[in-house]
């Protein structure tokens, strides 16, 4: 079963971009296969910056397309299924059994929530219960 988890900011304005790096740096001193699969050339420009400048002390490898760097940014779903996928895409993702772990990470803001409640419902249409981490 797969272990979808969503990070909902109820106070932070903080940015989807900022929260991910954020997350991911946590994240890959555990899993260190993390996918951003994010369809928007410009937020993928936008996600490369932010991994090359959000820490000055600890760089976290990363590329555009670069599947054996621990941190790849795509407009494509991976082949493998070992991944942690953060799914920056409106919709949610229908190939759930495929990977190890999808993140949903949910802004401060109407539009942002909306888009969170759809994929919430989609995925629990799908039989899984998300783990929801308020932030």
């Amino acid at each position: 079963m797969a272990n979808i988890s969503f990070y909902l900011f109820e106070t932070s304005q903080e940015r989807q971009v900022d929260s991910a790096c954020r997350l991911c740096r946590k994240l890959l001193k555990k899993h260190p296969k993390i996918w951003w699969y994010c369809s928007d050339q410009t937020l993928q420009d936008e996600l490369d910056e932010a991994l090359w400048s959000f820490d000055p002390q600890s760089f976290i490898a990363h590329g555009i397309d670069q599947v054996h760097a621990p941190v790849c940014i795509s407009a494509q779903l991976p082949d493998q299924s070992d991944w942690f996928v953060f799914n920056f895409n409106n919709q949610a993702l229908e190939q759930i059994e495929q990977f190890g772990h999808i993140i949903e990470i949910i802004e401060n803001n109407e539009a942002a929530k909306q888009l969170g409640r759809e994929k919430f419902k989609f995925y629990r249409r799908l039989g899984i219960e998300p783990r929801t981490f308020k932030l």
